[in-house]
């Protein structure tokens, strides 16, 4: 994994900046695609105004939308590239690329101005028009590796060795747009993998998220009860187990509200199941689910938590590889500074 500094680092300037957005799945899918270069990058952590809830309508770019200090730390010296993930970026990006002449790649669709990206990384499920510079993904990219799910399991080993294997890591979410998952689905869902972990002789790895609720928690915990396991609710203190789950998984299940979950679970080379009732996503999510099927990826939960032998996905790495080959690493052309300084906006 390559190094990374924040804005005060005294460390050496780095080619690469990243554009964290404050939501995490989204920071994580530009963050992956920089740890897969090798190279140093600055994260710019970036932060919004009620302003940035407007439309992109600026194909030249603007800070309207962000805070003071994000603005503040936009300074030379300058990137060669600029990596930046979500609608909300975008206007940051542009910016970037026409005060200091910076590269830019671009995970989801950017809102404005496509044909200014030198990368767009675009869902498949999301049925992005074919262009030059526009590259399909399956699901999210993100920052898991198989190296790190090693890590995390070598970690996690000793603290679920005595739950029987087949293991089973149950990944729980939550719906995009509720008030937590209702708890008579996450009891149903709960109540059917442990049913599937008792036959196989095995247990079951849980783990909740923000989007859960608590009464959906109270209700996985019920769900459970009858074969050996481990919840960890969001929230828990302790060292967060997703990665170590994921790393000793026989078996995954995932809702199928969250595309960067589903995404980093094919990541293992455990088989991958997902569990979408109707309410729980929507359409979007459905396309995603279908893309995971076609490519062998995934299957949705039925009878049997047995699949078959697949390759591991790694979008990230697959874009790492193609911003090396578009050269976009080399330094760009200069760009020459304003005759005076006027407003960033």
């Amino acid at each position: 994994m390559s190094s990374a500094t924040t804005d005060d680092s005294p460390a050496d300037i780095p080619p690469v900046w990243v554009l964290a957005d404050p939501r995490a799945g989204t920071a994580a899918q530009a963050l992956g695609l920089a740890e897969r270069l090798g190279l140093p990058f600055a994260i710019k952590r970036l932060g919004w105004t009620a302003l940035a809830r407007l439309p992109n309508l600026l194909p030249g770019g603007s800070l309207v939308g962000l805070t003071p200090e994000a603005k503040a730390s936009l300074a030379p010296p300058w990137p060669r590239l600029v990596i930046a993930a979500g609608r909300r970026a975008a206007p940051v990006a542009l910016w970037l690329k026409r005060r200091a002449g910076a590269r830019l790649v671009h995970v989801m669709r950017p809102g404005v101005a496509p044909g200014r990206f030198d990368l767009l990384v675009i869902p498949r499920h999301d049925r992005a028009q074919p262009a030059p510079n526009v590259i399909e993904v399956i699901g999210a990219p993100h920052r898991v590796t198989a190296a790190a799910l090693a890590q995390a399991a070598d970690a996690w080993a000793l603290r679920v060795a005595h739950l029987p294997r087949p293991r089973v890591a149950l990944l729980v979410g939550g719906p995009v747009r509720a008030e937590g998952l209702p708890p008579a689905l996450a009891r149903d869902l709960a109540t059917r993998v442990a049913a599937l972990a008792v036959e196989a002789g095995g247990s079951v790895l849980a783990t909740t998220s923000r989007r859960t609720g608590a009464a959906a928690e109270e209700a996985l915990a019920e769900g459970l009860g009858a074969v050996p396991h481990l919840l960890h609710r969001f929230g828990d203190c302790g060292d967060n187990p997703y990665a170590g789950f994921l790393g000793l998984a026989d078996a995954v299940v995932v809702t199928g509200d969250s595309v960067s979950m589903l995404s980093e679970a094919c990541a293992t080379a455990a088989p991958v199941f997902f569990w979408s009732p109707p309410g729980l996503a929507g359409h979007r999510h459905a396309r995603f689910h279908a893309s995971l099927v076609a490519a062998g990826l995934a299957a949705p939960l039925g009878d049997t938590l047995e699949g078959e032998q697949r390759e591991r996905l790694d979008e990230a790495g697959r874009v790492a590889a193609e911003i090396r080959a578009r050269g976009l690493l080399r330094s760009p052309t200069p760009v020459q500074a304003p005759a005076r300084r006027g407003r960033t906006a």
